[in-house]
């Protein structure tokens, strides 16, 4: 008992040791167990079922490996006589068959509840942005404004020589609906910590819809995740997180017919893309001529 007793105090003093040194802030390195750290409230979510999956998986093979560690030192040899022998025992094979059941079930209702938030659409969100995709670039329209000099929506569209961008307000809910013109590609910003296939023809289904909070202010790289051809590697774009206020500046500048790149320069922010640069359309021969000359 007083070795049992000796374990426990060393055990929870180790558990006091773990939450002291992490500061009791679970949005760490320490507590986040390699996951990236996301921008976006769904995200943050997706990091809490992370966070609590890995402590439940640690739980239950610390209590393993405990059990296999005891069951040596207890049934260790101690002498020629045979042991006695267990055909079963009904019991414990009841329990150790009903306790991962039960761990399944609680895994997958915290997994269903996550994923029903992450994937909440709203009717009425802040900004909606179309997001259209096409061998190998993309364009971005706010169907919510128009240009003074032609009537149509603002839009960006990318190019072999300009990397398209995306700006978006932080702390406003941004539904975007994403459609493809020729083959599959993927949807995707790492910090996001969410993709979403773009399925041509799916243009009118609820699956080409999602929608995310930006919380933090930045440029993140995006790109096309599903191979889709010759330079899908090259697909890239970016998400420049603006304030609220410079947002509607920025849609306002493009109202008045300036570029994208103006737009951005007159809301501070730098004219092109910061997190990616265009693929060098030159072939190896050619960038040798050029280096030759």
């Amino acid at each position: 008992m007083a070795r049992r007793s000796k374990l426990a105090r060393t055990a929870a003093l180790g558990a006091l040791a773990v939450l002291t040194l992490s500061g009791c802030d679970l949005n760490n390195a320490f507590w986040r167990f390699g996951w990236p750290e996301g921008v976006t409230d769904q995200a943050e979510q997706m990091r809490h079922l992370w966070t609590g999956s890995v402590i439940a998986a640690l739980v239950v093979g610390f209590a393993v490996w405990g059990l296999i560690f005891w069951s040596m030192v207890r049934h260790r040899k101690r002498g020629d006589e045979l042991p006695k022998q267990t055909a079963y025992n009904l019991p414990l094979e009841i329990v150790y068959t009903i306790i991962p059941f039960v761990m399944i079930a609680v895994l997958f209702f915290y997994t269903v509840v996550v994923q029903n938030r992450v994937q909440e659409r709203s009717n009425n969100p802040d900004v909606t942005i179309a997001v259209n995709a096409f061998k190998w670039n993309w364009q971005f329209v706010y169907p919510e404004t128009t240009e003074s000099n032609g009537g149509t929506p603002v839009s960006t569209t990318g190019s072999s020589t300009e990397i398209p961008i995306l700006v978006v307000p932080v702390d406003q809910s941004i539904r975007f609906e994403v459609a493809s013109a020729d083959v599959i590609h993927s949807f995707w910003v790492p910090e996001f910590l969410f993709k979403l296939d773009v399925i041509p023809g799916n243009e009118n289904g609820r699956d080409n819809v999602f929608q995310v909070t930006v919380r933090e202010e930045g440029a993140f790289v995006g790109r096309c995740a599903e191979l889709c051809g010759t330079y899908h590697a090259n697909m890239n774009f970016e998400v420049r997180a603006v304030s609220g206020d410079d947002y509607q500046a920025y849609l306002a500048a493009r109202e008045e017919g300036l570029s994208t790149f103006d737009a951005l320069e007159r809301i501070g922010q730098p004219g092109a893309a910061t997190t990616t640069q265009p693929f060098d359309q030159l072939t190896e021969n050619q960038q040798l001529d050029a280096a030759g000359n």
